[in-house]
Parts: structure tokens; sequence; C-alpha cells
């Protein structure tokens, strides 16, 4: 009697870019299908090449910023917060004579604050000191050298724990 095999063979699990244009997809063929839904990709396609203008526009602090609407020339940016916004409104003229010459007929530019979930700057990787086998051993004897008097024992303790740390390293 066989039995059937249980053997499955590997997949590899999908990349975080390919599960990404995997959804896109999907959210596009739903869309698509969908009457109401369809008549809103054509703006959407316009919008999002017009936000890829001004970000190639832009320098990149400014890759927060997106784009809110855009009807009768007139263009609705956002920024997360006043100072940006400020900074922004700087570079208002270079970013219409840009996007007129790419195209697009912009009129004018409106900027809106919208302070959103604030993002939290990359954490900054600690710097490890490392100590030539040398610096620790001298260490050693500056903890052994120094008296053993009350007002030294917090300096020794805390040499005599870098020196064991360093040691417990190597």
């Amino acid at each position: 009697m066989k039995y059937a095999s249980t053997f499955t063979p590997y997949r590899p699990s999908l990349t975080s870019a390919q599960r990404m244009a995997r959804s896109t997809k999907e959210a596009s063929v739903y869309l698509q299908s969908n009457s109401a839904m369809a008549a809103l990709m054509p703006a959407l396609a316009r919008l999002s090449s017009l936000q890829k203008a001004c970000k190639a526009s832009l320098p990149s602090m400014f890759e927060t910023c997106e784009i809110l609407q855009f009807e009768s020339g007139q263009l609705v940016m956002s920024a997360p917060n006043a100072a940006l916004a400020a900074r922004l409104k700087q570079l208002l003229p270079r970013l219409q004579d840009r996007l007129q010459k790419d195209g697009w007929q912009v009129n004018s530019i409106r900027i809106k604050v919208q302070v959103g979930k604030i993002a939290a700057p990359p954490p900054v990787p600690k710097r490890v000191l490392e100590l030539p086998s040398t610096a620790v051993t001298s260490f050693a004897e500056l903890s052994t050298a120094l008296e053993d008097t009350p007002r030294n024992q917090a300096l020794k303790d805390a040499i005599d724990a870098m020196v064991r740390r360093r040691t417990a390293r190597t």
C-alpha cells in the first residue's frame, strides 16, 4: 500500500519588496475592478508622478513633504512642521519654475502644516572605546599603586571594574 508523500518542496519566503509589489498589484487590481474606484486611478497616477517630480526637484530634507491636492493649477503640499514649511516656502519659486519646465501647469503653491506622527531619528551607534592591552595593564598597575584610603576606594573600584571588563573581552 502506498502512502501519499508528506514531502513539501522548499519555497523561499518573499522579500519585503516582493510582498510590497504583490500587495500594490492586488490593490490596483481591486481598484480597477470597482468602477467608482477605477475613475480615481488616473488622478492617483497623476498625483504620484507629480510627487516624484517634486521629490526630484527638492533637497532630501523635504522628503517628508507630500502632495495633498492639485486642482486648477494650484498645488497644495503638506509639511510635517512649521520650520520645514518655512524652509520650503523659500524654495517655492524655484520648485514652481522646475515643475513648469517639466510640463506641469502650476500657477501657485500653498503649504499646509500637518503635524503627524514624528519619526524618531535613527539610533546613533554606540562608540566603543578600544584600549590597547598596555593601557589596561597600566590601569591595573595604577589600581594597585593607589593607597588604600576611603577617599581612593571609589576610584580603585572603578578602575578595577574597567580592567575586569576589558580583560573579559580579550
